[in-house]
């Protein structure tokens, strides 16, 4: 959920030099964005095996893991910002998807210590699927500007990545169950606030608002995946 924090678009509903994209424009923007977001869960996918496979993320725990975390994430977003308008901004992309499917496998792997594992983490990408279809319908139904959503939900991810730092090092389950359900409503809402930002023209780049619902995705599916393990896990 920490790098929610840097994909805030604060000029919601204008595209280019101020002015509203033409529907046409919006609708390839958003095509674009699905297409590219699909592709981005193979690398995704993949990243999250090799670290399953490997174990190579066992030992990023704590303060070091935090570390590594943040230091790939935002130097692989800023990345993405400086190459979003050129060949090389998917590519990039989906570098980053695969390690932030690596950053996931360590979680992944403690899940498949239970006995309905599989079972958990197909949950968690079904209900991950359904929030984002329920979503997207709103995102096509609601026809108000919803760019007042963004300064609150920013300062909420703002609360969020401080509370997740605090709990790292405090190791609470109660501090990670309110964590994780406060991360599935905020993320959840903060999905709808990026799909209405393309869908009314205030996003004009699909790479950046790939990279805004992907964030969003992968911290409904990191959260769920979490509650699931803590209610739903069974053991041998």
């Amino acid at each position: 959920m920490n790098d929610r924090i840097t994909t805030l678009d604060t000029t919601p509903g204008e595209g280019a030099f101020g002015q509203t994209l033409p529907q046409a424009d919006r609708q390839r923007v958003l095509r674009n964005t699905y297409w590219l977001l699909a592709l981005s869960m193979i690398p995704t996918v993949l990243g999250a095996w090799v670290g399953v496979a490997t174990g190579i993320t066992a030992a990023l725990t704590g303060g070091l893991g935090l570390v590594v975390f943040l230091v790939g994430a935002f130097g692989f977003m800023f990345a993405i910002e400086k190459t979003k308008n050129s060949a090389a901004g998917v590519p990039v992309l989906l570098a980053f998807t695969f390690f932030m499917g690596l950053m996931l496998a360590r979680m992944i792997s403690m899940v498949l210590g239970f006995k309905n594992g599989s079972e958990l983490i197909m949950t968690a990408f079904g209900g991950t699927a359904g929030v984002f279809f329920v979503m997207a319908t709103l995102a096509t139904v609601i026809k108000r500007d919803l760019s007042g959503m963004g300064k609150f939900l920013f300062v909420g991810v703002l609360v969020l990545f401080v509370g997740s730092i605090v709990n790292i090092f405090v190791g609470s389950s109660t501090g990670m169950l309110v964590i994780s359900v406060a991360a599935i409503g905020i993320f959840s809402a903060y999905m709808l606030y990026d799909l209405k930002q393309i869908i009314d023209g205030g996003e004009t780049n699909y790479i950046s608002a790939t990279l805004a619902l992907y964030l969003d995705l992968f911290n409904v599916f990191q959260s769920l995946l979490a509650l699931l393990g803590i209610f739903g896990g069974e053991r041998d």
